[in-house]
């Protein structure tokens, strides 16, 4: 009962098949595939960010702070 058999598979993939057909598949695939790329390459850009000192990102901020 813990695992599912070949035929649970093949059930489960005609029911997707018929829900959302045949020509949408690709599409929504590439979508998942496009996503988790960019969680990716999000989650490696917050690394590297964290490690690099400021002065080395190339951005300089400049502007004075105003009392009132």
């Amino acid at each position: 009962m813990g695992s599912l058999s070949i035929w649970h598979w093949l059930i489960v993939l005609l029911i997707v098949v018929l829900v959302f057909g045949t020509k949408k598949l690709p599409n929504i695939g590439k979508d998942l595939g496009n996503a988790v790329k960019g969680f990716k390459e999000g989650m490696n850009e917050g690394k590297g960010g964290a490690q690099q000192p400021p002065e080395q990102t190339g951005r300089i901020i400049d502007g004075e702070a105003d009392k009132k």
